[in-house]
């Protein structure tokens, strides 16, 4: 090829690209469209109070919250919406109630169900106290067969808030009581209990004469307090039939001192002769 022909190769495509360049600086320059947003309709309250907004195609959480003036996190608390959740078109969010400028929304209200059992209230349960003051014959503190009930006491039972003080008098002995002679007291309520006994005059005690229990529902509680016959009532018993009031002490000192008398008699007249 000729060198000629190579200059107008290349000047025909100089040509072309000088014309392609004023062309695009003469045409108009499209923009791109801007993005196209759906009205927003202005809620308004319903009979109840309530804001409801109906979701928009296009919308957001971001632009519903920016255009009704609430806060995003507020939106999504007022309608129990996580941070990734979306909303869709027709779905119904809740912006508040209707009211006087400034007024706070309120959370939707939410129905929670009920039992439809009713709950039973617990009702204490009962149990028996059974009481008992023993004539401690030996002192030994514990109650034997043949030590029985003595009488002329007192029994005070009473639970620690005093709404129960019950005071009896302590049982004569009866052969043939089922609870042998054990005061008992049916009936009450589960929980603690003080328990006091007072005992006759002339008695010592052979136990504590108070005491602190806890009585549970059902249960059956016997207690036993213990008491001595002092001097006073023993000197005051009357002897057995058949023996003297004397002990044999007195009796061999008084033969002494019968004898001491005779011995001086005889010394006397003795000497007189």
């Amino acid at each position: 090829m000729k060198k000629s022909s190579w200059i107008l190769i290349l000047a025909g495509l100089t040509l072309i690209g000088l014309v392609s360049i004023a062309l695009t600086y003469q045409s108009p320059v499209l923009a791109a469209p801007n993005p196209q947003m759906t009205n927003f309709p202005t809620p308004t309250p319903g009979s109840d109070g309530r804001i409801i907004y109906i979701v928009q195609d296009g919308d957001t959480l971001w632009r519903i919250a920016a255009v009704s003036g609430l806060d995003l996190a507020d939106l999504r608390d007022l309608n129990q919406l996580g941070v990734e959740d979306i909303v869709f078109p027709g779905q119904q969010l809740f912006l508040g109630l209707g009211g006087p400028a400034g007024e706070q929304p309120t959370a939707a209200p939410f129905i929670t169900e009920s039992s439809a059992e009713p709950t039973d209230t617990p009702v204490p349960g009962l149990g028996t106290l059974c009481v008992l003051l023993f004539e401690d014959i030996n002192g030994d503190s514990m109650r034997q067969e043949e030590e029985i009930s003595l009488p002329g006491g007192a029994i005070n039972i009473s639970n620690r808030d005093g709404s129960i003080s019950i005071t009896e008098d302590t049982l004569e002995h009866d052969p043939n009581s089922a609870t042998d002679d054990y005061f008992c007291t049916e009936g009450l309520d589960e929980g603690d209990y003080n328990v006091s006994v007072a005992i006759p005059e002339g008695y010592n005690p052979t136990t504590s004469l108070n005491t602190g229990i806890q009585l549970l529902a059902g249960d059956t509680t016997f207690l036993t307090f213990g008491a001595q016959a002092g001097s006073v009532v023993i000197e005051d018993d009357p002897s057995p039939p058949g023996t003297s009031g004397s002990t044999p002490l007195l009796g061999v000192i008084g033969a002494i001192l019968l004898l001491g008398g005779i011995g001086l008699g005889v010394y006397s007249i003795w000497f007189r002769r």
